[in-house]
């Protein structure tokens, strides 16, 4: 009977998220206050304020990763821990956060730059990604391999049964959505993002966001986290850079990962950070687990009347 913590990725962010529980908890205060110490700018005016820089990367990926820190602070305050952690792309970031690699200082700044490094890696417009509902996994990869004659597509994030993000170069994804279509996909959902994300076009970002690590003293893992690269627990201390490194231009393999916890004994999920957009794709993995988040003073209050 384990629990993991599992911490949301891009595109769940919302304005005013978070503000709840600035407003009501000092711990949570202490760790919005500090990501504006840390970055030089007000992530908190960003969050609150309908700024239309939350959905810019650079400026989305500190402050859900704020956000998510702050939900993990709020629960150690409680008593409530976790025994491994995982993170949807972003979210790993706050998982190995979470287990004590780094500081959450030297986090909000790395996620601020690695936004920004992913943004300037592929120029507007050269990349798109797309959800696609309703295919096998290995009909969609097929799908890809047809449409990679006219440019780079992969199967990007490989969320749920039935639901796999491709990504790629444009012309690429649009002839991969087709197909997919002609298939059989029941959706075909293009997504707003800013590039091609966990493809070899973001090997760019990879090299910044790894010489970045270079500067930074990492700590020893304090409990396993289970990497979005390979679906398991990241094996060595030693692997961390590398690790993230890799992931940024690799795909999420999601599904692998919650079923390689639930196979390490996890029977409850507690997904931290804005929205519930992990839960539901756990709910799809395997339905007998217990799902739990925490984004607001309500939800808060229920995982601790699950779990204390």
């Amino acid at each position: 009977m384990k629990t993991a913590f599992v911490f949301s990725g891009q595109g769940s962010q919302y304005n005013g998220m978070g503000k709840e529980l600035y407003e009501k908890f000092d711990v949570c205060r202490a760790i919005f206050d500090k990501a504006d110490e840390a970055l030089g700018f007000s992530i908190k005016d960003i969050m609150w304020n309908e700024s239309p820089k939350l959905n810019e990367t650079e400026y989305t990926q500190p402050a859900i990763f704020t956000m998510s820190m702050a939900c993990f602070e709020l629960l150690r305050s409680k008593s409530i821990n976790a025994d491994c952690y995982a993170g949807f792309s972003l979210g790993e970031y706050s998982a190995i956060c979470a287990s004590g690699v780094f500081s959450f200082e030297d986090g909000v700044r790395l996620v601020n730059k690695r936004g920004k490094f992913m943004t300037s890696a592929v120029p507007q417009g050269v990349g798109a990604m797309s959800a696609i509902i309703g295919l096998e996994t290995e009909v969609l990869e097929e799908v890809c391999k047809k449409a990679s004659n006219v440019g780079l597509v992969i199967c990007a994030n490989y969320n749920m049964p039935g639901q796999i993000v491709i990504a790629g170069e444009a012309l690429a994804i649009e002839k991969a959505e087709k197909l997919a279509q002609e298939a059989g996909a029941k959706r075909v959902i293009r997504l707003n993002v800013s590039g091609p994300f966990h493809t070899r076009l973001l090997e760019p970002a990879s090299v910044n966001l790894y010489n970045e690590l270079l500067k930074m003293e990492l700590h020893k893992l304090e409990k396993p986290v289970f990497t979005n690269l390979t679906g398991k627990a990241i094996g060595s201390d030693d692997d961390i850079r590398e690790v993230l490194r890799k992931q940024v231009m690799s795909p999420v393999l999601w599904e692998t990962s919650i079923k390689e916890m639930i196979s390490c004994g996890v029977t409850t999920f507690v997904e931290l950070g804005p929205g519930k957009t992990l839960s539901g794709f756990i709910k799809k993995i395997d339905k007998s687990v217990n799902i739990l988040n925490i984004e607001d003073i309500k939800s808060f209050e229920k995982v601790v009347e699950s779990l204390c």
